[in-house]
């Protein structure tokens, strides 16, 4: 069985490490699901779609997460492709997943770069960063496929005002893992999988991945008991739970406790989405007072008009003079 990965081919996954099967009457308590969302469609930036994953869940369930946009899946005719203009942030972190296109990143602090298939870009707003997230000229004269998923992490008080910082990990970073039976492919972001650790490094603990299931194929994961658990559905259709509730594209699953959970894809899969694609979020809560205004999160409705008065007085930086 050949799959195709962003940026990666595994001719046979039957060679990658195989994530352990929790074990049944050994204790551990698998994950119900408590609720399945459906995203809204809206637009952001210039005007590129958008599916809004966490829409309609009170942010005490998402703890220690904030908001997170499926962006595409859509193919651009030439001249189409759109991204953002310069923005602020400040105490919080934004964490872009491209699985499909390229996106570039920069930001006033010198970080940035091009991300492609794959490859994520991890930004840490912390104390007051201004950006920008904008397809490569090339890619706006060709047009072309543009598919990804941007999160946003909060970060606690006492990292809110940390220096500002950049991670690029590349596709080929991430930890690869299969299931069992070697009919799902994991690739591990951040935090870690029974041992499997991707790159990514976080001021909350947090689990991020990416697992891509063959029709019919389950996927039962051992899940940090200290965490929450999600899983937003990229692409394809399938089950979550060991009640098999029924879930497919644009559509979030939030669990209950427990050290494990499971996901399955459907027999059948529609030909523009051969495999069930899902993103499996977990975080430890932060339990603190957020106030959310716009690009700031901060804990109080005072710190979030502070960072507005920043912005406008230019307290947050320039853009840089090459960039303008």
């Amino acid at each position: 069985m050949e799959v195709d990965v962003p940026a990666l081919t595994v001719p046979d996954l039957t060679v990658l490490p195989r994530l352990p099967e929790p074990g049944v009457g050994t204790g551990v308590t698998e994950r119900s699901v408590r609720r399945v969302t459906t995203a809204p469609r809206g637009f952001e930036g210039e005007g590129f779609p958008v599916r809004r994953a966490f829409q309609g869940v009170d942010l005490a369930d998402l703890d220690p997460f904030i908001h997170m946009d499926q962006m595409g899946e859509v193919e651009y005719a030439p001249g189409e492709p759109k991204g953002t203009s310069w923005h602020p942030h400040r105490g919080f972190e934004t964490v872009t997943y491209i699985i499909d296109g390229t996106f570039e990143h920069a930001d006033n602090h010198g970080g940035g770069g091009m991300i492609t298939n794959g490859d994520t870009q991890w930004m840490t707003a912390g104390g007051g960063v201004l950006h920008i997230e904008r397809p490569p000229e090339a890619l706006v004269a060709s047009g072309g496929l543009f598919h990804g998923l941007q999160l946003w992490v909060n970060l606690p008080r006492a990292q809110k005002w940390v220096h500002p910082r950049y991670q690029d990990l590349r596709a080929g970073q991430a930890a690869l893992v299969t299931s069992p039976d070697a009919g799902a492919l994991v690739r591990v972001i951040a935090g870690s999988l029974a041992g499997h650790a991707g790159p990514g490094s976080t001021y909350t603990p947090m689990t991020m991945a990416h697992a891509s299931l063959e029709p019919g194929a389950r996927l039962h994961v051992p899940w940090d008991r200290e965490q929450n658990a999600l899983a937003y559905v990229l692409a394809g259709s399938g089950y979550a739970g060991a009640e098999q509730r029924p879930v497919t594209t644009g559509q979030l699953v939030l669990f209950g406790p427990g050290e494990s959970l499971r996901v399955a894809a459907a027999e059948t899969q529609d030909s523009r989405h051969p495999r069930l694609e899902v993103v499996l979020l977990g975080g430890r809560p932060i339990r603190e007072p957020i106030a959310w205004g716009g690009p700031f999160v901060m804990n109080t409705r005072e710190e979030v008009l502070d960072a507005f008065q920043d912005h406008s007085k230019g307290r947050l930086g320039a853009i840089p003079a090459d960039r303008v």
